[in-house]
């Protein structure tokens, strides 16, 4: 992972923090592939995919979680639910998160989509 997304990753957890949501894991790996944030939102496990960008980028961060990545987080998802018990609900979420110029990450804005998408 690139600089910007790191730095994304760590703001996007304090924003839902400050926001009502308990964050519960990063970069969750298994043999799918990774989450970059699990969380729950009263009775709701959230999967919340960072994408970072300088804003020269040529498109909106959250275009760039495609159908296969869509697909590879629905099945991360459900292992980890399985792995964790859980029986709430999934849902998807996108953060972007934008920044003024590249090397610059103090500066930025967050743009969180809830229920992104469904699988």
């Amino acid at each position: 992972m690139n600089e910007a997304g790191q730095w994304g990753e760590i703001y996007v957890a304090r924003y839902l923090r400050e926001n009502g949501f308990d964050v519960v894991a990063a970069n969750f790996s298994c043999r799918f592939g990774e989450a970059d944030l699990i969380s729950f939102e009263k009775k709701c496990l959230v999967i919340t995919e960072v994408k970072a960008r300088s804003s020269g980028s040529i498109a909106q961060p959250a275009e760039f979680v495609g159908v296969e990545k869509q697909r590879k987080l629905a099945l991360t998802a459900a292992c980890y639910a399985k792995l964790i018990h859980s029986k709430y609900p999934i849902r998807f979420d996108v953060a972007e998160v934008f920044y003024p110029q590249q090397g610059n990450y103090k500066d930025y804005k967050i743009n969180y989509i809830k229920d992104a998408f469904r699988v």
